[in-house]
């Protein structure tokens, strides 16, 4: 456009830019939100309501300038593929999920939509990225990539179950990250003097079967990586740890607070509360590979100690234990 037409035209062609700028701040912003589990569970209810709040502290309001896509997957892997593909055709700014099922399912749905994720146990081996510190095309987020965390779950199993002499891992194989946990759970095993013994489950008759294995003699313990599967199932995980009175660690707090002895593992609302600043950026226009640390990692870890459940199996904790629990159940 030539000056002087620019000039004449200024009454009403000036006024645009100032428009265009209020509409687009006015403009109401699509997130799509992919989660394991349902509506009621309490753990998934807690970090959803983490990430909104942790939304609205950066300006984002559902209803008034963001408008929020739910939908929550139960336990089924056919579910999170269809949830996937609705909620990429609702073209939202971006979709967050949480696990890697879900992460997975949307990623294969869209190479352009920018993909948050809140919870995934190893991004780099389950292809979601190349690498975490420089992530190509469309996915970011938060892992939990924390391989010494087997080692860590079977000394603290130790120290709660003294004559600890057999110690089972279980894990959904279809869902669970289990290989990335296993090396430093078998290493610490080797350490303890404890007999490593791995329990892939896929239905409650695998779950009651390998507990009450390990329950025949005493010295038996479990660890429980808490994925989806094991989540969804923990009432029958920790009921047949208490029948079977053997002492279990698990690696979300959720247990502990439902009857499990002891938990320890990073803090997922947390996760989900830091994940709000990854949207608030892709919502101003930011690419996940632009993020100053793409992938990160966690900063916050919990345990929690069931005093009761303790009891009810004739263990001591030692103080020193309870002294750095974050939340001891009496």
């Amino acid at each position: 456009m030539r000056r002087r037409q620019f000039i004449a035209g200024l009454g009403s062609a000036a006024a645009w830019p100032v428009w265009a700028r209020a509409q687009q701040a006015d403009r109401v912003r699509r997130i799509g939100v992919l989660l394991p589990g349902d509506e009621n569970d309490p753990e998934g209810k807690a970090r959803i309501s983490a990430f909104t709040q942790a939304l609205t502290d950066l300006g984002w309001t559902n209803g008034r300038n963001m408008r929020m896509d739910l939908h929550w997957t139960g336990a089924d892997n056919n579910r999170t593929r269809a949830l996937a593909q609705e909620l990429v055709g609702l073209q939202p700014e971006t979709i967050v999920t949480s696990n890697t099922p879900a992460t997975v399912a949307v990623q294969r749905e869209t190479p352009t939509i920018p993909i948050v994720f809140a919870n995934v146990a190893d991004p780099v081996a389950s292809g979601i990225v190349e690498r975490l510190d420089r992530p190509t095309g469309n996915v970011t987020g938060f892992a939990i990539v924390e391989a010494p965390l087997g080692g860590k779950w079977l000394e603290l199993l130790s120290q709660i179950a003294p004559g600890l002499k057999r110690a089972a891992i279980m894990f959904n194989p279809d869902t669970s990250p289990a290989s990335l946990f296993v090396p430093s759970f078998e290493t610490a095993a080797r350490s303890l003097k404890v007999v490593p013994i791995s329990a892939p489950i896929r239905t409650d008759v695998e779950i009651e079967a390998a507990i009450t294995a390990l329950g025949r003699e005493p010295g038996g313990g479990l660890v429980v990586i808490a994925e989806l599967f094991a989540l969804t199932h923990r009432a029958p995980i920790i009921l047949a740890a208490a029948r079977n009175n053997v002492p279990a660690v698990y690696s979300l707090s959720v247990f502990a607070n439902e009857g499990g002895l002891l938990s320890y593992g990073a803090d997922q609302v947390d996760l989900f509360r830091r994940a709000a600043s990854y949207v608030d950026r892709v919502l101003r226009g930011a690419k996940p590979a632009e993020l100053p640390v793409p992938v990160q990692l966690p900063t916050k870890f919990e345990m929690v100690v069931n005093l009761k459940t303790a009891k009810a199996l004739g263990l001591t904790i030692p103080e020193t234990l309870l002294a750095t629990a974050d939340e001891v159940i009496q």
